[in-house]
């Protein structure tokens, strides 16, 4: 089994990087194979909803994002992490994610996803509910821990300071972990969930 984590942060070995090692050290114990990915130092640009990814199978724009997707659909979890700017995530990872979602076709059904916020103090639950919400449009169960997954840390290295914390990462990454195992094995079992064909409504009419 193997995860993808993406970084948000722009700092090497920040304090986000600090939480993400948490996870990775669990991971390693756990069997499963991961890859970090930094994402906050890249040159991304948003979304402008040309569509053309549903042409091409891939997005338009030809950077790290298309990179991603094909290790994003052979992983069994995603893990998106990223430090808290005016109570959101950083708006790079945010452009990586609005691309990477919406481009790859895919079916992200089962895949289990889990974020991670990095604060010096405040805007973290809003920042782990936006980067939840790209899992649950997406079928993807959202692995939980005993507290929500946040670290709090300002400059380089502090997050080694928050206990609670680094425990509540460790926490996730061991739920997380059996929440795979325990998908691949009821995908053995029993397939995936039956699907419908989707159903649009446009409220203008």
């Amino acid at each position: 089994m193997n995860v993808l984590i993406l970084n948000g942060s722009p700092r090497i070995q920040g304090n986000t990087s600090i939480a993400i090692r948490e996870m990775t050290t669990v991971f390693e114990a756990e069997g499963i194979e991961c890859e970090v990915v930094q994402i906050g130092n890249k040159d991304i640009r948003g979304c402008i909803a040309c569509n053309t990814c549903s042409k091409l199978g891939k997005c338009v724009f030809n950077d790290c994002v298309n990179e991603l997707a094909p290790k994003f659909e052979a992983a069994d979890g995603l893990v998106v992490a990223s430090p808290v700017y005016y109570a959101s995530a950083n708006a790079t990872l945010i452009a990586c994610l609005d691309r990477l979602f919406y481009s790859t076709s895919f079916d992200k059904t089962m895949k289990v996803g889990a974020s991670i916020v990095v604060a010096r103090r405040g805007g973290t639950t809003a920042t782990f509910d936006e980067l939840n919400k790209y899992f649950t449009i997406s079928g993807m169960p959202v692995a939980s821990s005993h507290y929500w997954n946040s670290v709090h840390g300002r400059e380089k290295g502090e997050a080694e300071q928050d206990l609670e914390g680094l425990q509540t990462i460790r926490t996730l990454a061991r739920n997380m972990s059996f929440l795979m195992k325990s998908i691949a094995l009821g995908k053995e079992a029993f397939g995936l969930p039956e699907t419908e064909p989707r159903q649009f409504t446009h409220f203008i009419r």
